[in-house]
């Protein structure tokens, strides 16, 4: 066995045994137990990629099979102008379309699924049913329908997004209990009071969850829909070409552009979440 592999091996285990260390201690102050708590995933990552280098580097992975993230990020540098062209092809105009078009109009026909039973009766269960599709069914025809370019891959995240979005704010609706809504009603509040002093506020957990759940499952959707059609272009195109030329680097290099856009859709959500949501009982949990 390599040196290498040792060394990965071995630096594994000490930062899994300072995370342990880490994670059962309990920090008097606040801002000391805040950064040990982003201190975890980070050393966590850390090790994840050496005992990566290690292993692929000291046993002598093929590099068509699975390349040594050194080699990734050298191919990050090297081809940034054609991983931010395909960024804004995906990214900056599908995803965020689709999820602002999806989510959108599922929040409004939630609320007029809460105003007629017979919407709430008969979408619900089509939402199911839509739900179980898998995208590479819906992706061919949407480029058939709306093109190529971008707006078809848009028209996909629509359809992932848009049944969370409803099915997750009708439930959130009902959040307030009876007593509350009593309440209301003894102070004379029309039903618009009531929706947005009362039950939207209640259902604002609901909503920031779906709005969560679509911010990867938008990536998701518009990065599958290349693969059936696309302009040269866009991180799904680049990942099914390269995969073709063998060229497993660039494909891993887009695919850690996908994680990182992903991941910082999700967190400003989150982040977004805790400052309107400050005062749910569920983040108020969390900071103490």
């Amino acid at each position: 066995m390599s040196w290498l592999v040792v060394f990965a091996v071995m630096f594994w285990l000490a930062t899994w045994a300072v995370n342990e260390w880490l994670s059962r201690r309990t920090f008097a102050s606040h801002s000391v137990q805040k950064t040990v708590n982003l201190l975890i995933p980070l050393l966590f990552g850390v090790a994840v990629l050496v005992l990566w280098e290690g292993i692929t580097r000291g046993l002598e992975v093929p590099r068509v099979l699975l390349p040594p993230p050194s080699m990734i990020w050298e191919r990050i540098l090297n081809s940034l102008p054609i991983l931010w062209a395909d960024f804004q092809q995906t990214f900056l105009k599908a995803v965020l379309a689709g999820y602002v078009l999806g989510c959108g109009s599922g929040f409004l026909v939630a609320l007029l699924c809460d105003r007629s039973s017979f919407l709430k009766r008969g979408l619900l269960p089509l939402g199911n049913f839509v739900s179980a599709l898998p995208i590479i069914g819906v992706a061919p025809i949407m480029v058939m329908w709306f093109g190529f370019d971008w707006q078809s891959k848009a028209a996909v995240v629509v359809i992932m997004t848009f049944f969370p979005m409803l099915v997750n704010t009708v439930q959130g609706l009902s959040a307030a209990d009876h007593m509350q809504r009593d309440l209301m009603r003894t102070y004379a509040s029309s039903w618009w009071q009531t929706l947005i002093k009362l039950r939207l506020p209640a259902a604002s957990p609901f909503i920031f969850n779906a709005l969560k759940l679509n911010s990867t499952l938008a990536l998701i959707g518009a990065i599958v829909a290349e693969f059936f059609g696309t302009p040269i272009v866009g991180m799904g195109f680049r990942i099914s070409t390269e995969v073709g030329r063998m060229n497993v680097d660039m494909v891993w290099a887009e695919i850690a552009v996908a994680a990182l856009a992903g991941s910082a859709f999700y967190g400003l959500v989150a982040l977004i979440e805790r400052t309107i949501t400050f005062w749910h009982p569920s983040i108020r949990s969390r900071r103490i």
